[in-house]
């Protein structure tokens, strides 16, 4: 973790601007093509959603401001950020992940199933590891949703919050809509669109 100069930071003026509001977040709700993706994972026996939440770390981590962080009115930079999404258990309830990120799929794959198994043996709602440095996630694969809005805690909070709805066939492709809410403050619509490219190109790997 690293700590940013705000006094010397270029986005100084537009920090301060948004820091004031009391809810600094904006979302957009992007389709993605994810048929060869979906392919990959049927051809290879494994889970779509950690193909595709795979892909989706790999391209917030290329992108510098979705790895900033506030705390304690501080800018913080992360090396790595890891995944913290929602996992059911067979009653309908679901636990807080936090999956460290593994540029390496296999290793990727390994400390998700670790997650899930240990959601599905406890009741607990959060995990051990509670940090920042990840992005907060979940996966609503029964409906396909233009507009998603997250639940908002009044506290302070810089993670980004993505939400993967359900991948439809549209002309032959199969889409998948994904909301994504981000701190203005940090995040501006050009580097949502910078993680949308990168996104797009590693689904389609």
């Amino acid at each position: 973790m690293k700590i940013i100069d705000t006094n010397t930071w270029e986005r100084k003026q537009v920090f301060e601007h948004f820091s004031s509001f009391n809810d600094p977040y904006f979302g957009l709700t992007i389709p993605f093509n994810v048929t060869k993706a979906y392919s990959f994972a049927k051809a290879n026996n494994i889970s779509f959603f950690i193909k595709y939440y795979h892909d989706c770390l790999k391209a917030v981590n290329v992108v510098d401001n979705l790895k900033y962080r506030i705390v304690e009115g501080k800018v913080v930079t992360f090396d790595v950020i890891h995944g913290s999404t929602t996992i059911m258990r067979e009653n309908k309830t679901y636990g807080f992940s936090f999956i460290k990120f593994d540029e390496d799929f296999k290793g990727f794959i390994k400390n998700f199933e670790a997650e899930k198994q240990r959601i599905n043996t406890s009741d607990n709602l959060f995990p051990p590891v509670n940090s920042l440095d990840c992005i907060h996630s979940s996966a609503i694969p029964w409906v396909s949703f233009t507009g998603e809005r997250q639940p908002v805690s009044g506290k302070p909070d810089s993670v980004p919050k993505f939400a993967f709805g359900k991948a439809e066939k549209i002309n032959g492709e199969l889409i998948m809509n994904v909301s994504i809410h981000v701190n203005h403050a940090l995040v501006d619509g050009y580097h949502v669109g910078e993680f949308s490219k990168n996104f797009q190109h590693y689904l389609n790997q």
